[in-house]
């Protein structure tokens, strides 16, 4: 017999000396209404979070048509004149 299945025979004789609890009635009800609510705030999350990436891609497209930063800027300083 190997030390998994002494572990597991010591687990079962343990579970089998002890009263076993009650499960409340409505046990399955609550776990239920609790996943749905975590399947409603993941989904929330989710949209929220591809909301905000596709107001930061419109932001970034608009700023980017508008200012042109690929675009060379013009001079702001001219060459001194020599040899006139």
């Amino acid at each position: 017999m190997s030390s998994w299945d002494r572990r597991e025979d010591e687990v079962r004789e343990l579970l089998d000396a002890q009263p076993q609890p009650v499960v409340p009635w409505d046990l399955a009800a609550r776990a239920a209404v609790r996943g749905q609510r975590a399947m409603r705030r993941r989904r929330a999350v989710h949209l929220a979070v591809w909301a905000v990436l596709l107001a930061a891609l419109i932001t970034f497209t608009v700023w980017a048509a508008l200012t042109e930063p690929w675009a060379a800027s013009p001079r702001t300083t001219t060459p001194p004149l020599e040899g006139w």
